[in-house]
């Protein structure tokens, strides 16, 4: 099932080298992405310099990864490098700062490249506020060359952070369902990317059906359903070194599965004679326990970040709805009561909300609402909206769409999407090929 195995998504460690004060409080530019349909802040973003033509060329490629990434996230409005008046080259001394004024620009990012003796790179970087001319936070890292993207999500997350307050999500990766081939023969297959799509790889070759991939919190492991040899159970799957193992062994079908906080269990479901209950298993020594007794199908648990509770959708009530009950099983309650149909519950890294779909009126939505059922919003509405998954800062939320195929069966597609919690910014995350089931991973290590 795996075919990569010596491949591994992890670089090596970048050495911070400096980090410059930032502006006193009354002069910060400041982005409030709380607030609905905020206006995008106009933003520079220089190429960042170099001498030698691969220094330059780095240069250009960092600058366009910054720029996407922060024109992604909906709160930056990266200008037209053809608008700079002044160059990447001359930024080095001190920016011109009415240069930048003249084009409306609030925010500059300028950076430079350097190869060292020992081939490492030295890749600084400088954010500027443009009208109160002064600088707002700087970095600078050794790193291997090959290491160029990484550092521009890094930067990214720097100054997404320096700007709105929240920790930025640019360092991160996707893990998600590639799908293939007819919808009667479909091939489903694990497969990863960083957030904005590249470095997209395969974990499985497609022999066996996969579903329902999630991240453990070190961002090492992937726990999911699998059906090799058509019986279907949880594996887990060691990202770094392509090694994959049955997650205990169950009598009955094993699935949606999702780590605990703190990546020492598993929490699934285990569906045996017709009932569906909600179990953990410790992943060092394989222990298991039962957490509901019902004979309602109950099923997607996701643990609150704390490890001091557990959402679940269960029909127990008549219809699916969510309910929270203590980690232990105990003092179960239903907080959706809602007109529809509520699955997928799960909890932001916050903690302060729980992300789910919903099916109305025959359309399926992504909303959140807060640990009680209280506060529901609806982010998102199409023919097939599904398996939402959080960003690591909880402010953004990617999913499944799906549209509909014709009588033959032929025609639709499945595709990743991205919404912030303002539900104003709805982007289509692009994969190759038709793609559904994503998991956010933490910030990478």
């Amino acid at each position: 099932m795996p075919i990569d195995a010596t491949f591994r998504l992890r670089l090596p460690a970048l050495l911070l080298l400096m980090l410059t004060i930032a502006l006193p409080s009354w002069a910060e530019i400041r982005v409030d992405i709380r607030r609905p349909n905020v206006e995008p802040l106009p933003v520079a973003i220089t190429e960042f310099s170099g001498i030698t033509t691969a220094e330059a060329k780095i240069g250009r490629d960092m600058a366009t990864v910054i720029s996407g990434n922060l024109e992604r996230s909906g709160l930056f409005k990266p200008l037209d490098p053809r608008a700079f008046i002044q160059n990447a080259a001359s930024l080095l001394v001190r920016p011109r700062f009415s240069d930048w004024r003249v084009i409306n620009a609030q925010a500059l990012v300028q950076g430079n490249i350097k190869v060292q003796p020992d081939g490492r790179m030295r890749i600084e970087f400088r954010l500027w506020d443009v009208f109160a001319e002064a600088q707002m936070t700087g970095l600078a890292y050794f790193t291997e060359p090959q290491n160029w993207r990484r550092v521009s999500h890094i930067i990214s997350d720097a100054i997404y952070k320096r700007i709105t307050g929240e920790e930025g999500y640019f360092d991160t990766r996707i893990v998600f369902v590639s799908e293939s081939g007819p919808r009667d023969r479909r091939i489903k297959r694990l497969a990863i990317m960083d957030q904005d799509g590249e470095g997209f790889r395969f974990l499985t070759d497609g022999s066996a059906l996969v579903l329902t991939p999630r991240f453990s919190p070190t961002t090492q492991e992937i726990t999911y359903l699998s059906y090799y040899n058509n019986t279907p159970r949880v594996y887990l799957f060691d990202i770094e070194t392509g090694r994959e193992e049955v997650l205990g062994k169950f009598k009955g079908m094993t699935f949606a599965p999702r780590f605990t906080p703190d990546g020492k269990s598993v929490l699934l479901a285990y569906a045996r004679e017709g009932n569906s209950e909600i179990w953990r298993m410790d992943l060092r020594t394989r222990d298991r326990k039962r957490l509901t007794h019902h004979p309602a199908i109950d099923t997607s648990p996701s643990g609150s970040p704390d490890g001091e509770f557990i959402a679940f959708n269960s029909d127990r009530g008549g219809s699916p709805q969510l309910y929270v009950m203590d980690s232990d099983g105990g003092n179960v309650r239903r907080i959706s009561f809602g007109r529809g149909r509520y699955a997928t519950p799960v909890w932001s890294p916050r903690g302060d909300l729980i992300a789910f779909t919903k099916q109305l009126g025959g359309k399926f939505h992504i909303g959140v609402m807060r640990p009680d059922g209280s506060g529901e919003r609806l982010l998102s509405e199409s023919f097939l909206d599904e398996a939402p998954t959080w960003a690591p800062n909880g402010r953004v939320l990617m999913f499944f769409r799906e549209t509909p195929s014709d009588r033959k069966g032929k025609g639709g597609t499945s595709r990743l999407y991205s919404v912030d919690l303002t539900g104003f910014n709805l982007r289509e995350v692009v994969t190759i090929g038709d793609a559904s089931d994503p998991a956010w991973s933490p910030l990478n290590p």
